[in-house]
């Protein structure tokens, strides 16, 4: 799987985000002036104001924003043009009330709030094209333009669409996927509770049932065909911008939200992708920071890494800048002095070369008036634009890393497939999360980065042949193409790692009639013999390691395969109680130059923390410097040159240890031996690479 990346940075560029309609024009070029002092070079603007250029159907007005482009020209200042069809005139949806969205129970999001339309009314799409087209014309060739932005947030806000023209679309899917009725009937088990279809018209897209008993086969299609209506509509905007924009201009869109295939997004649609993030919801209202299980702002690193393995060098359209909330709900507290470069270097490190903070000043009118930017609403200079200035130092002092690679110890394998499959299947969604998210707090906490990597049509070996580990927790939906390819994997001298209810439904997401794992078996040469949840009623169940004391006990939580090792499979760890006690827990067989291990559970980071040491992947990075688990780190590598980040979201200082001679990137400065950082303080090194 080849990622398409049409545009890259050159070099660390900061933006923020302006909306001159909030503003009188007075201010302009004194915000433009204060921006640029700052070390800001770039704004995104024009997402939220169709009005603007169309007040009335067909009347097009095209002076404020030529107004607004010819000052940014003049001062210097480039511009990210988004197109404003995250929010409908109030004209578009009362006289074409078919645009709307519509709760599950058929009634329509009304006019006020924003996404409130669906991609699939054909007048929607009409005038969303229009005024994609006329704004592109007018403005494509503008020299103060260098990027565009489709709509804002596909699938923010609401990500399931449930109105009469999506049901009329979702039939043309279906239709086209499966040909007839017979094959449909089939592949979703229509047979179960007399729900066989004999008319198209007969289908809509799921609606309110008793005990929420939606088949569930129908549902996995239904995610699939969001993700293609919301990829059609991007594509549109898309071919439209291509026709219209000067040579060099980049087209993106800002995610990352659910039920899209955004990695097909970025390939077909955009030429590179941006990310909005806003670490401070892990502090929001009733979240409780002091969980032990909970690792604060710093897990918003595992959603950068979901955008990375999108885009390998992405961009922040919009970087938290002060506290969060609407005048309806969410609630967050300003970032603490340090905390608004932590999290934008937190940003850096996982692979953003671009970084625009949102946004230039809080607004004084609307449903975001607590929604903070860089200013407040006195339109002071503040601590929080003292910081961006010296983020901005900090940032070009780093220069060298833009477009650097991230060092990963292993992939984290992933697919739309089984992804919402989890939103379908309440069995699959709780072990699938409680994996991911320790999988996350072991690599942070153990220092182990990985990669996440997405298994699509066009994957190819390439795409997982440098990883010596791949760990795919639990591929429920499996298929011949994905358990070829991870065959080749372990053949040519990689390790599998599959977790527990794996390989036991088809792509319709239907049961299949073998021995789990399935397709899965060949390689791993385990054998489920039978599972179950933990129960409650015991206590937690454990694993030993073969010929270890019954000291060495494995952490087995939630739920248990009990497997029986074949075709030269081995029980590396046997279950230590319950029903099933002796039987095994942990397989590995040899196939090829590499190795599959069945862990008959999920992850946790107990368990991890095991299994890194087994695999010979944890703390790579651990002959460069000795780091407590209450700091990050993350190593990015160009050219021969390696680049360490050493990230502390705690609210005190920390120390570590340089094993290695470094050079302190902001300052220049020669450093090696025992290191403090302060309350959310950042540091980049370059290390010698031996």
């Amino acid at each position: 799987m080849n990622h398409k990346q049409n545009f890259q940075w050159k070099k660390m560029t900061m933006g923020t985000c302006y909306y001159p309609e909030h503003w009188k024009e007075e201010l302009w070029a004194e915000d433009l002036d204060r921006m640029l002092d700052a070390g800001i070079t770039v704004v995104r603007i024009a997402e939220f104001a169709w009005n603007k250029v169309e007040p009335t159907e067909g009347r097009f007005e095209f002076g404020f924003f030529d107004r607004f482009l010819d000052l940014c020209e003049q001062k210097g200042m480039n511009v990210i043009f988004g197109t404003p069809t995250a929010t409908p005139p109030a004209w578009l949806t009362e006289k074409y009330p078919e645009v709307l969205n519509a709760a599950k129970d058929g009634v329509l999001y009304r006019h006020g709030g924003r996404k409130h339309y669906n991609y699939n009314a054909p007048v929607y799409r009409k005038l969303s094209a229009r005024i994609v087209e006329k704004e592109a014309e007018h403005y494509g060739r503008h020299p103060a333009i260098v990027g565009w932005q489709i709509d804002n947030e596909l699938n923010c806000e609401a990500n399931e669409f449930y109105s009469e023209a999506d049901s009329a679309a979702f039939r043309v899917f279906l239709e086209e996927k499966y040909g007839t009725l017979e094959a449909l009937n089939e592949a979703w088990g229509t047979v179960f509770w007399n729900q066989t279809y004999t008319d198209w018209k007969e289908i809509h897209v799921p609606r309110p049932t008793l005990n929420k008993g939606i088949n569930p086969h129908q549902h996995l299609d239904y995610y699939r065909f969001i993700s293609d209506s919301t990829l059609k509509y991007c594509g549109m905007q898309a071919e439209i911008i291509r026709r219209y924009r000067k040579p060099g201009d980049f087209i993106m869109t800002n995610g990352m939200f659910r039920n899209v295939d955004n990695h097909r997004m970025e390939k077909d649609c955009l030429d590179v992708y941006l990310y909005d993030s806003y670490p401070s919801f892990a502090f929001g209202l009733n979240r409780d920071p002091k969980a032990a299980d909970d690792l604060n702002d710093r897990k918003w690193t595992m959603h950068l890494n979901e955008v990375r393995s999108v885009c390998p060098h992405f961009g922040i359209m919009e970087q938290q800048s002060g506290a969060n909330g609407w005048t309806t709900r969410m609630e967050g507290p300003a970032p603490r002095p340090g905390q608004l470069t932590l999290w934008a270097m937190q940003s850096v490190a996982q692979g953003a070369d671009f970084i625009s903070f949102f946004r230039w000043r809080t607004c004084t009118v609307g449903s975001e008036i607590y929604w903070h930017g860089i200013l407040d609403y006195d339109n002071r200079d503040n601590r929080k634009l003292a910081e961006v200035k010296d983020f901005y130092k900090k940032l070009k002092s780093i220069d060298a890393v833009c477009g650097a690679k991230n060092v990963a110890a292993f992939a984290l394998i992933k697919d739309y497939d089984n992804e919402w499959d989890t939103e379908v299947d309440v069995w699959h969604l709780r072990v699938a999360e409680k994996s991911e998210k320790e999988i996350f707090a072991a690599s942070e906490l153990y220092h182990t980065p990985y990669d996440i990597v997405y298994l699509q049509e066009d994957s190819e070996l390439s795409d997982l042949a440098n990883y010596p580990v791949v760990i795919y927790p639990h591929p429920v939906i499996m298929d011949e193409s994905r358990a070829r390819l991870l065959e080749k994997y372990v053949d040519q001298g990689g390790v599998l790692v599959i977790g527990c209810r794996s390989g036991y439904k088809d792509m319709n997401g239907r049961c299949v009639m073998m021995p789990q794992p399935g397709l899965l078996q060949k390689i791993t040469g385990s054998d489920v013999r039978d599972f179950t949840f933990e129960s409650p009623a015991e206590e937690a169940v454990w694993a030993k390691l073969r010929g270890d004391g019954a000291e060495a006990k494995i952490e087995m939580p939630v739920f248990n395969d009990i497997l029986e090792p074949l075709d030269g499979a081995e029980a590396l760890a046997v279950y230590g109680n319950s029903y099933y006690a002796g039987k095994a827990a942990i397989t590995e067989r040899k196939l090829g130059a590499g190795k599959a291990i069945h862990f008959g559970s999920t992850f946790s980071r107990k368990n991890l923390n095991w299994l890194f040491a087994y695999l010979g992947i944890k703390e790579p990075f651990a002959d460069v410097a000795d780091v407590p688990d209450t700091l990050e780190t993350v190593m990015r590598e160009k050219e021969g040159r390696r680049y360490l980040f050493v990230l502390n979201f705690q609210p005190y200082a920390v120390e570590f240890t340089l094993r290695k001679k470094a050079r302190l990137l902001y300052t220049k400065e020669e450093a090696q031996g025992r290191q403090k950082l302060p309350a959310f303080g950042t540091a980049v090194y370059e290390v010698s690479v031996d």
